[in-house]
């Protein structure tokens, strides 16, 4: 089976139904493609042929991508039986004992797991570049970054292997990859897609889980199937008025869309990002909706300390844990740099600041729903991305200068982590190219619950505008 990547997952589905391929087979091109693509820009942690044969022989089943083959990050997806290092040498011979329900949700849908993507350590930085597994490159130019913390997904995806992969997105780590490799990254409402058993939230319940793909109606239909309460989840996002697919395939009634021009910490589009806006602006005009330039007003000093604390907090219980599990103190050889001074940090936060933060979350969301409604605005248009990707070493977690660090993360992706901290779903989608042939992603967020509208106004802006078709310069399939 030649040209896996020609196909989107719903197409090769298809294919095994009408038993034009069979699944066999479509795991043996992945492996191969799969094998160029390391080669080329080292984006898998882990190969799991003797599992993905395993799972054939048991047989696929009927589900909406029965046959297709898939792979998972390494970080927020267990599979029994199998490595979970989360990108960290700390955890480096960690085996998962027990399987996720979302792991078990995606096998019941019919998808073969046959490979672990890489992550940054704990998903910490927006470029995917770790001790332990080394640089990730871009399909697109292997000099620069294929975003993060997602950016393993992102690059065998955007390189031909799969069609879709399996991402997570605690403050842009499923938009930021997709922006940076010319895909689809949808980032689910908070209590939409499974995150445990047994820790049914992560990040304080910023994180989510979902998939970068090359169509809107692949996302959606993952959706679709991967959707709903989790065994000893404490909340469920509200149940959507259609099916995600049957969204993805409606355009939406004329809309009214919030150009969002100025970052919560102040950052602004570059000329290329600027560009992207002005192009999807004029586009949405002639589609019928009206674009209208207006910036919520955030405190964007309370929600970036809150991110640092919330990190922090939350790797300082790592460490705690690892110490526990090892029996003696972690360090250098255990935690990357930017990690430890997160963790120090961590051992040092009042418990106040934690309520705090949560506040400074609670107040962003209430903010941002009254500007919503104070100005009739349907959606939130930004770039996922102020700049282009980045190349590859200024976004690692062993920076030479820690302050230019700071401000280099700060600024590459500042509206994203706002969709995390109130909750809301977002969508990058691959509307720009710049002039050295790099993707640079556009985003629409929506209110909580409103994934339905993010597929709409995507899969109309697919139609009228289509970006299948275009291969990066490093295409293995």
């Amino acid at each position: 089976m030649k040209d896996l990547g020609d196909h989107d997952a719903t197409a090769l589905a298809e294919m095994v139904r009408k038993k034009q391929v069979s699944p066999a087979e479509l795991l043996d091109a992945a492996l191969e493609s799969a094998s160029k693509a390391q080669h080329e820009l080292n984006c898998f942690s882990r190969i799991f042929e003797g599992p993905a044969r395993e799972q054939l022989r048991a047989g696929v089943g009927d589900g909406p991508f029965a046959g297709v083959p898939f792979a998972t990050k390494d970080l927020g997806v267990k599979i029994k039986g199998l490595p979970m290092t989360n990108g960290s040498n700390a955890f480096k011979d960690n085996i998962a004992t027990e399987s996720a329900t979302l792991a078990e949700r995606y096998m019941k849908a019919g998808l073969v797991i046959f490979a672990q993507t890489t992550s940054p350590e704990f998903g910490l930085t927006t470029s995917t570049e770790s001790e332990l597994y080394g640089q990730t490159r871009n399909p697109w130019n292997p000099n620069h970054t294929s975003g993060g913390s997602s950016g393993g997904a992102s690059a065998c995806v955007a390189s031909g292997v799969i069609p879709m992969a399996h991402a997570s997105d605690g403050g842009g780590s499923i938009r930021i990859p997709a922006a940076c490799t010319g895909l689809v990254g949808l980032k689910p409402s908070r209590g939409r897609v499974p995150m445990g058993p047994p820790i049914s939230e992560n990040w304080f319940g910023l994180s989510t889980n979902h998939c970068v793909s090359h169509s809107v109606r692949d996302s959606a239909a993952l959706l679709d199937a991967t959707h709903g309460q989790e065994p000893g989840g404490r909340y469920i996002a509200p149940p959507p008025p259609t099916s995600f697919l049957k969204a993805a395939q409606t355009d939406p009634k004329p809309l009214k869309i919030a150009l969002w021009p100025v970052a919560p910490n102040g950052v602004t589009p570059d000329p290329e990002a600027q560009a992207g806006l002005e192009r999807i602006a004029a586009l949405l005009s002639e589609l019928g909706h009206t674009v209208e330039e207006a910036t919520p007003q955030l405190d964007g000093d309370a929600l970036g300390k809150g991110m640092m604390v919330m990190v922090s907090s939350f790797m300082a219980a790592v460490a705690d844990e690892r110490e526990a599990y090892f029996g003696r103190k972690t360090g250098p050889d255990d935690f990357e740099p930017v990690s430890l001074r997160f963790i120090e940090l961590g051992r040092t936060i009042p418990m106040s600041e934690l309520v705090k933060t949560n506040n400074a979350f609670l107040n962003a969301a209430y903010t941002l729903e009254m500007f919503m409604d104070e100005g009739g605005y349907d959606l939130l248009l930004a770039p996922t991305l102020s700049r282009p990707p980045v190349e590859l070493g200024v976004l690692g977690l062993n920076p030479a200068d820690f302050g230019k660090y700071g401000e280099d993360i700060s600024s590459f992706a500042p509206w994203c982590p706002v969709f995390n901290q109130t909750g809301w779903p977002a969508i990058s989608l691959p509307l720009h190219m710049t002039k050295d042939g790099l993707p640079l992603g556009m985003m629409f967020g929506a209110k909580l619950g409103r994934e339905d509208l993010l597929y709409s106004i995507a899969g109309q802006i697919e139609r009228a505008a289509p970006w299948t078709g275009k291969r990066a310069p490093v295409w293995v399939s």
